[in-house]
C-alpha cells in the first residue's frame, strides 16, 4: 500500500498544487486511500474539552474545506478531523495560482483567502454525515467584504453548529486583510463574547477552541491567553501558519501567504511551551506546525499540547501519514513509561522556553 502511495504522490507532484489537492480529495471520495479505522490504545485514548478522542493525532483545517469527504478521512486513522474553514456566504478566495509546493523545505505557502461554499452546503454537509468515534469540527471564518467580521464567526456556528462536534474561531489566517486585527485583547475579548453566546444557544453547546498565530509577542500571548480565559472557551489551537520567511531554500519562498510545513515546526512549537506556561494547565492547547513524524508529535504534547493537528505533510508522505503517527507515538508513550497521554503533556516544556 505504501508502494501505491508513493506512485500515487509523485504523480501528484507533477500536477498544479491545487489540481493535485482537488484531486486527492476526490481519491478519498472513491475509496482509493487506506481506511484503517481510527488507531487506538489505553494509552493514546483522550479527553479534550470534553470530546472523546481515540488518539490525539488529528488533521488540520484546510484540507477539506467544504467537508466533501467526511467518511474516509474518519476511517484513515486520525482521532479528530477539522474541516473548513466556512464563511456565512460562498466566496471564491484569492485568484489563482495561491498555493505553492516548497518541496526543498518541505514546506508549502498558501493564500487562499477563505474559499469555500459557504456555510449552508457545510451544514448540510455535516448533518448528513454518520456519526461515529472519530469527532468532526468546523473552522469558522469571515467574509472577506463583510460589515462585521466579527459577526460572522457567530453567524457560522449559528448555522453549523448544531451538526459539529466542535469549532475553531480562526482569526489568525494571514490570507484576509486584518482579519489577524482580530488577536488584540479587546477586539478578541468581543468577537469571543458573541461566539461563546451563539454557542450557550445551540440545543447542545458544543467546544469552542480559538486558533493563534505563530508570530506573537509573549505579550501578545498574555492577551490572548487573558481573552480565552475571560470568556469561557474550551482552548487554544497553537499556531497557524506563518509570514517569515526565515531559512528557506525554495525558489517559490517569496510567494505572499501563509508559510506551512517543516520550517514552521520550532517556531510554532515555541509559542505553544510559552502558552502552556502563561496558562499554567487552565486550557487545553493543541499543537499544530511542522508536524511529520511521531517524534515530533511527541515534542508538542511534551511542550504542552494535550492533542496535535498536521496537514502539509501529507503532501510529502501521504495520508497514512496518520496512523503512522499514532502508532508512533503510543510506542513512545510506552518507552517513557507513561500510561496516558496526559502524563506526558508539558513534561519537556522547559526546552522550548
Amino acid at each position: 500500500m505504501r508502494l501505491i502511495e508513493r506512485a500515487g504522490l509523485a504523480a501528484l507532484h507533477r500536477l498544479d498544487p491545487e489540481t493535485a489537492h482537488g484531486l486527492s480529495i476526490r481519491a478519498l471520495q472513491a475509496g482509493l486511500a487506506p481506511a484503517p479505522g481510527p488507531v487506538t490504545s489505553p494509552r493514546l485514548a483522550t479527553t479534550l474539552a470534553g470530546l472523546t478522542l481515540p488518539n490525539p493525532v488529528g488533521l488540520a483545517a484546510g484540507y477539506d474545506k467544504n467537508a466533501t469527504a467526511l467518511a474516509p478521512l474518519s476511517a484513515a486513522g486520525f482521532g479528530f478531523i477539522e474541516v473548513g474553514a466556512a464563511t456565512p456566504r460562498p466566496q471564491p478566495g484569492n485568484p489563482r495560482p495561491r498555493l505553492f509546493r516548497l518541496t526543498e523545505d518541505r514546506a508549502a505557502i498558501n493564500r487562499f483567502g477563505f474559499n469555500n461554499e459557504g456555510a449552508t452546503a457545510i451544514a448540510a454537509r455535516l448533518a448528513a454525515r454518520k456519526r461515529g468515534p472519530v469527532p468532526v469540527g468546523l473552522n469558522l471564518g469571515a467574509n472577506k467584504d463583510s460589515a462585521d467580521r466579527a459577526a460572522d464567526f457567530a453567524q457560522v456556528l449559528a448555522i453549523c453548529g448544531p451538526h459539529a462536534d466542535f469549532a475553531t474561531v480562526n482569526v489568525s489566517s494571514p490570507n484576509t486583510e486584518k482579519l489577524r486585527d482580530l488577536q488584540g485583547r479587546a477586539a478578541l475579548t468581543a468577537l469571543l463574547r458573541g461566539v461563546m453566546d451563539t454557542c450557550a444557544t445551540l440545543a447542545t453547546p458544543i467546544p469552542v477552541f480559538l486558533k493563534i498565530a505563530p508570530d506573537l509577542t509573549g505579550d501578545d500571548l498574555k492577551d490572548i491567553a487573558a481573552a480565552a480565559l475571560e470568556t469561557g472557551i474550551a482552548g487554544i489551537i497553537a499556531t497557524n501558519t506563518t509570514l517569515s520567511r526565515d531559512g528557506l531554500a525554495s525558489p517559490q519562498r517569496t510567494e505572499a501567504g501563509g508559510l506551512s510545513g517543516a520550517p514552521l515546526f520550532d517556531r510554532s512549537t515555541r509559542i505553544l511551551a510559552r502558552l502552556s506556561q502563561i496558562t499554567d494547565g487552565k486550557l487545553p492547547l493543541i499543537g499544530v506546525g511542522g508536524i511529520s513524524t511521531a517524534e515530533q508529535a511527541y515534542q508538542k504534547i511534551r511542550a504542552g499540547a494535550a492533542a496535535v493537528q498536521f496537514y502539509t505533510a501529507m503532501v510529502y508522505h501521504g495520508i497514512s501519514l496518520a496512523p503512522r503517527i499514532a502508532h508512533g507515538l503510543d510506542r513512545l508513550l510506552a518507552r517513557d513509561g507513561f500510561t496516558c497521554l496526559a502524563e506526558a503533556t508539558g513534561t519537556g516544556r522547559a526546552d522550548w522556553l
